[in-house]
Order: C-alpha cells, then structure tokens, then sequence
C-alpha cells in the first residue's frame, strides 16, 4: 500500500473513534455541542504566577478557579486520571478521581485530544512538584472531530502550517505567542504615536491611482460604477498627506498594504505599514521619532536594548549608527557619486556585477545598492541622502539638489522603515511626476501613474512635513526572532492545492 493510501487509511480511522466517541458522550446525556458559555475564572499562566509558592502536596482549597482550553493530553492511572489542558496563556495539568466524580469521570474517559473542556476545582502541587487542578467539576465545551497532528511530531509540514493556520496555532504553543506578541508590538505602536498627539486616520484601500510608491497594484473593478477599474493601494502617503493639507497636523494609519509583486522571505502581496506624517518636522525630527520608537519597542518586548536575531545579538542602543547613501556606496562598494548618480553609469555597475540591466536609473541603483551595502547593515543603521531620482516625493537637500532629505533605516540586513522631508513644492511635484511618466514609458510597470489631484493638493499648500512608513510585518520578523514574513503574518497567501478549487488539507502529520 502507498504511504498517502496508509496515512489516509489510518486518520480515517482516527476520525470514525472520535465519531464514535460523539457518540458514546450523547448516550450518557453529554451533548458536546450544546454549551453557550462558561465562566472562566483564570488563565494557566495566571495560576503558575499565583501559586508559585506552594510546596509540594500542598493544597490550596480554600480558592476555587474555572479553567477553559483544549484537552491535550489525558493519562489515566486507575481510578484517577492526570490530564494537560491549554488555554491561551500556556498549559496546566488537571486531577480528576473516580470516586469524587462518579459517571462524569468515566464520560472524561471517553474525551479526545483537541476536545474543549471547562474544568473547576482548586489548585494544589503534585508529589512529582507540578501545580495541578484537583477538579471538582467539568463541562464539555466542544468536540474535535478531526485529529490534531502527532503529539510527538506536532505540526512540522511548512505548507500545512500555512495552509492551516488554525491548527498550527492549536498544536504550537510558540505560534501563538509570536501572535500574541505581534498584537502586544501593534498595540504599543499606536499608544506610543498617540502619547505624541497624532490622529490615527483611515484612508482609502480601493483607488483610481495607486500612488505613494514604485510597486505593481492589484487590479479590480467596481459593478456599482458601472464597470470601472481600480486598483488596491500600494501605499497610503498620498491621502496622508492631503490630510496635513486640509490642517491635521500629525496623522498615522496602520493598515493593510497591497502590492502585486513577488513574494519571499521579506515580501507578502499583503502586509502592513505603519505610515506617519507631522507638520514642521523635517526628516531629522523623524529619525529621533524613529529610533525613539524602536528602541522603545525593543525594550517592551525584550526588557532590555538588546534582541537576538538569527545566530546575532542585535544592540538597539541609542544613537542608531548613520551613514550617508553615497558614502556607503564608496565604503562597501568602492563606487563614486559620479558613476552612480548617472543613468549610463549605474547600467555599466549593473553588467559588471552580472546583472540584468534595469529598465531605469532608479531601478539599477535600487539592485546595486541591494548588492552593495545592504549586507553589511546588521546593526540598526540609517542611510540618509538619497538620490533624487530614487525618491520622488522627498525635498531635495539644501546645497546639493541631486539628493533628497530621505534615510532608511536598516536592521538585519533588510529595510524597517522609510522616511523623508516631504516635497511641497507643487511645480517640482508636477516635474517629477512628468519624469516619472517617461520612465513608466521606458518599460518600469512598478512607477505608478501621476496622481495629478495629489498635485492640485499642494497647490493649496502644505506646510514642511515629515512623513514615515515602517514596514509591521518586518519589524514583527526583527523583534520575535522569525526568518520569514510569513511566519508573522497569520494567513500569508499560498497557490491552491489544485487551481480553480478550494480543498480541504489533511491534519495529518507529514
């Protein structure tokens, strides 16, 4: 027999005992689907804080707690049974006894691992010295039909774990805390711009003009406008910064970004962008907000100005080194302003590193720069002054107006965030706009179309403004030690199993 046919033989089997296991409870008046509620009273980690001190065989009888969470693992010893329950802080063992517990015990006997149970008793440490719930009562809660993968194994099949992500979530106690932790970072983003007097705002996800960035948009139509095309957002800068136009000084959203384009281990089609823009700030206010944020973040979730990513210790210390676009270019590359900053020139970097050529200037510097310096920036690094034609929506620098007053701030080798002195000047607005237009004609499908609304908006004025984008995802990647965007995002975006069809996947282990 084939190893699918036996895998698919064997969970078939599993599935029609935990049937019958339904069935054994509904003969004993147990319908495991009936509950509507149960007043959970504590969390496991709660109990393992509240009763740290207790010795062993101590009880304390005197409180009583409710717990809720899935069955996990039972051991039956006789009359008594030892069983691990998990609930979303962590795991905590339950004791049941026959002869306190009649007919119910025997009904927990025939219970699955994944089965939802609320347990209440009171908490006491076992002779072998692990905090325990002797319970007094349970409920059934809810049944798992289908079985979850190997206690042993756990859920190891990448794909799988993607694919169903509920299950990953179930099985992996390390999962989950990454998303509980990634919610935690989200939370305290928000609190930390908001203690800084900016608005959170919600700006458009369906759009005539995906502008704010060089990136390829999804595509969609609206029935209701009779057929009209849009497009999903690429960035949310544009509305942002109409918003500073209308008088919102300091605003901020974070919110899910679209953008067509491929997908590896820092890239997902969808993700999230913290983007914020305060008026009379310039880019150098926004550096300290920046490093003020992370190293903030960092110590809320480390407890300390140090993580460790991958096989490095990483220092979030202040100040954050800096390092000039063009100067890292010289230091790591050897490369000089003047080759860079013209268009033949960077092509000819491009076939001397083996290269595809790029369809622009903009897009040669931007695989140069990848090659170049990006693998040297381990420490959290701000690279500041880049060219112009990199950065079509930043103020030129005063005294050299072939770079902007732009920086990204780099850690473990990848981009974190983006940041610049926002243009305001409507006439080189349009002009850039204009060259954009060209470059777009040249074969750049990721240059947007001009949002000329946008220029019709700074002719209203805008006053000097700074504006950031902080890539979530990545930044959740940096701060819970994770390799892959998609081992932050909850339901990154897979191929069906089969095109055109949605499948359901097998639980079982690979």
């Amino acid at each position: 027999m084939a190893i699918d046919e036996d895998v698919g033989k064997r969970e078939g089997e599993l599935i029609a005992a935990r049937r019958n296991n339904l069935a054994a409870l509904r003969e004993r008046g147990i319908d495991p689907f009936a509950a509507t509620r149960f007043v959970v009273t504590a969390h496991a980690a709660e109990l393992a804080v509240r009763y740290a001190g207790l010795a062993n065989q101590e009880h304390a009888e005197q409180e009583t707690h409710a717990l809720a969470g899935r069955l996990m693992v039972a051991r039956p010893q006789g009359k008594v049974i030892f069983a691990d329950l998990d609930d979303v802080s962590g795991r905590f063992q339950l004791y049941l006894r026959k002869d306190e517990l009649g007919d119910a015990f025997d009904a927990f006997k025939v219970l699955d691992r994944g089965d939802f149970v609320g347990a209440r008793g009171f908490v006491f440490r076992s002779k072998m010295g692990e905090l325990t719930l002797h319970v007094t009562s349970f409920e059934v809660l809810g049944k798992a039909l289908a079985p979850l993968p190997d206690k042993w194994h756990g859920l190891t099949d990448v794909e799988k774990r993607y694919r169903q992500r509920y299950v990953d979530l179930a099985v992996n106690p390390q999962v989950r805390g990454v998303f509980i932790t990634r919610s935690r970072i989200i939370a305290e983003m928000r609190r930390f711009c908001d203690a800084r007097g900016f608005l959170e705002c919600e700006t458009p996800v369906l759009l005539h003009i995906a502008g704010g960035a060089s990136a390829r948009p999804f595509l969609t139509r609206s029935n209701a406008l009779g057929d009209l095309q849009l497009t999903l957002r690429i960035a949310t800068e544009l509305f942002l910064k109409r918003l500073i136009v209308g008088g919102l000084e300091r605003v901020y959203e974070i919110g899910r970004i679209f953008r067509n384009e491929g997908i590896d281990t820092t890239h997902n089609p969808e993700f999230t962008m913290l983007e914020l823009y305060a008026a009379y700030w310039s880019v150098h206010e926004m550096m300290a907000f920046n490093e003020d944020l992370f190293a903030h973040l960092v110590e809320t979730v480390h407890g300390g100005s140090s993580l460790t990513y991958g096989e490095n210790a990483i220092s979030f210390a202040k100040p954050f080194k800096r390092i000039g676009y063009l100067e890292a270019m010289r230091e790591y590359g050897g490369l000089e302003r003047e080759r860079l900053l013209d268009a033949v020139g960077a092509q000819q970097i491009l076939v001397a590193f083996g290269i595809p050529a790029s369809p622009t200037h903009a897009h040669a510097l931007d695989k140069i720069f990848e090659r170049v310096v990006e693998p040297h920036l381990l420490e959290p690094t701000f690279v500041y002054g880049y060219p112009v034609v990199l950065s079509p929506l930043a103020k030129r620098m005063a005294g050299d107006p072939e770079l902007t007053e732009r920086y990204e701030l780099f850690g473990a080798y990848m981009e974190l965030s983006n940041a610049f002195t926002e243009l305001n000047d409507p006439d080189d607005q349009r002009r850039r706009f204009e060259l954009q237009i060209a470059e777009r004609s040249a074969g750049d499908e990721e240059i947007p179309p001009p949002d000329w609304d946008f220029v019709n908006a700074l002719e209203i004025g805008m006053p000097p403004t700074a504006g950031i984008g902080i890539g979530v995802d990545r930044l959740v990647m940096l701060l819970t030690n994770n390799a892959s965007i998609r081992d932050v995002v909850l339901f990154p975006l897979q191929r069906p199993l089969h095109e055109g069809t949605v499948e359901a996947v097998t639980t079982s282990t690979a």
